[in-house]
């Protein structure tokens, strides 16, 4: 029954999708993120739904008029060189079989981060997308949080099996990124319902991150947690509301989550933690072996620590961003994806900047500090976990820049009124020429 209505869900929708491509992005987001054919155990578990939507959407970009160009920003320059300098290392792959499937999953996710660039060429649309992101990640924090309260958090958070999130880490990676969007789409709704709705799937998903054992994850929900605290307005309200939620948690935690947050203290002891080192040590004399290429995807195996590795007998996955990146395609590569990145954070602080204190331009400030706690969240946990291709990263990348595009659209058409818009937004020419790189 379930994998019949996910067919004719997904498979019902593709019409649509080639009509009106936007909504495949709507689409592709949702299977994506939700991944609602993991929750089938037939012929759907394992069908391309994701690909074939992808396809359908690509075509009917090229058939539509309702889309804009390809933003010419430093944040699209550098997804379209980082692209080609991926396939350029992974002709020196240790492991090529290996290394060209993956090469074709992380192909697919720049490839369509520039397709949503392309399609979501309004605020409502852009709004759109972010729900469809915010709800499938949110409703997995839904299901965790409900899961952990109803077994008294003895057990892990898992996302869909078979899925991108199917790892805890990665749960947890992916629900703090969604916290911020989650948050401050509560803030700037104005339908109370939505706003309710909107709050519970945040309490809920934080409940998730927590329940996933991962220590990775509970520092970056720290990480989150203060970031919205002192972006928060009435910070002492926030600050009392937040000790007060830590203090009846802390009467609920199993010790078992306990012991396993407080081992963060003595990872010299934890051999999981120890094997990290080991594997960072080894993306870096990889790199600094190969400084060009690095070892090509999926090169973390036995034959790059019998190489490179200060312990040849513990192979363990880099589990890390930076090293993962690092030790996969090079030092070039590393620098562009780090530039990636920071481009994205500076242009948030930007936008929140050029929004200032006007009423009409409230959503972008709200936006911009979302997508800056979410970068913020990839940053620190992707520093305990490797999800350097992780599809969200690129997503919020694109977001960014589209939020770009529109704020730059708005001020030009108001073109005769430039010198009063000048002072209204705080927008200085040289800001203004900053945006259009």
């Amino acid at each position: 029954m379930r994998d019949a209505f996910v067919f004719i869900t997904i498979l019902g929708s593709l019409p649509v999708c080639f009509i009106r491509p936007w909504i495949g992005i709507l689409v592709f987001a949702w299977i994506s993120y939700m991944n609602p054919h993991r929750y089938t155990w037939g012929a759907a578990f394992d069908f391309p739904f994701a690909k074939i939507v992808a396809i359908v959407t690509v075509v009917g970009m090229f058939l539509t008029n309702d889309k804009m160009a390809l933003p010419k920003t430093r944040e699209t320059i550098l997804i379209v060189v980082l692209g080609l300098y991926f396939t350029f290392t992974n002709f020196y792959a240790l492991n090529p079989e290996l290394a060209w499937l993956q090469w074709e999953k992380v192909m697919k996710i720049l490839i369509m981060t520039l397709v949503t660039m392309i399609l979501i060429n309004s605020q409502q649309k852009l709004k759109y997308l972010i729900m469809v992101i915010a709800f499938s990640i949110g409703f997995l924090g839904i299901k965790g949080g409900i899961f952990s309260l109803v077994t008294g958090g003895e057990f892990m958070v898992f996302g869909p099996a078979g899925s991108f999130l199917a790892d805890n880490n990665d749960m947890a990676l992916a629900l703090n990124m969604v916290l911020p969007i989650l948050y401050y789409l509560a803030k700037n709704e104005d339908t109370k319902r939505m706003k309710n709705l909107f709050m519970i799937t945040f309490a809920m998903s934080i409940i998730s991150v927590i329940f996933t054992y991962s220590r990775g994850g509970f520092l970056t929900l720290a990480a989150v947690m203060t970031f919205l605290l002192l972006k928060a307005k009435r910070k002492t309200l926030a600050a009392v509301i937040l000790i007060i939620t830590v203090m009846a948690a802390s009467t609920f935690i199993p010790s078992q989550w306990t012991d396993r947050i407080e081992s963060i203290k003595t990872y010299e002891q934890d051999r999981s933690a120890m094997g990290r080192i080991n594997a960072w040590w080894t993306a870096y004399n990889l790199a600094k072996d190969r400084p060009l290429t690095g070892g090509g995807f999926e090169t973390f195996t036995w034959k790059a620590f019998s190489m490179y590795a200060p312990d040849r007998n513990d192979v363990h996955d880099v589990h890390s961003i930076y090293f993962e990146v690092l030790g996969e395609h090079g030092f070039v590569a590393f620098f562009m994806y780090l530039a990636l990145m920071l481009f994205t954070l500076f242009d948030t602080r930007k936008l929140k900047r050029i929004s200032g204190n006007n009423a009409g331009m409230k959503w972008v400030g709200n936006y911009s500090d979302m997508f800056q706690i979410s970068i913020i969240a990839y940053m620190v946990g992707g520093m305990f976990l490797g999800r350097a291709y992780f599809d969200l990263f690129y997503h919020i990348v694109a977001m960014v820049t589209i939020t770009k595009v529109l704020v730059l659209r708005e001020v030009n058409s108001t073109a005769t009124e430039y010198a009063e818009t000048e002072t209204r937004f705080h927008y200085s020419s040289a800001e203004r020429s900053s945006l259009e790189i």
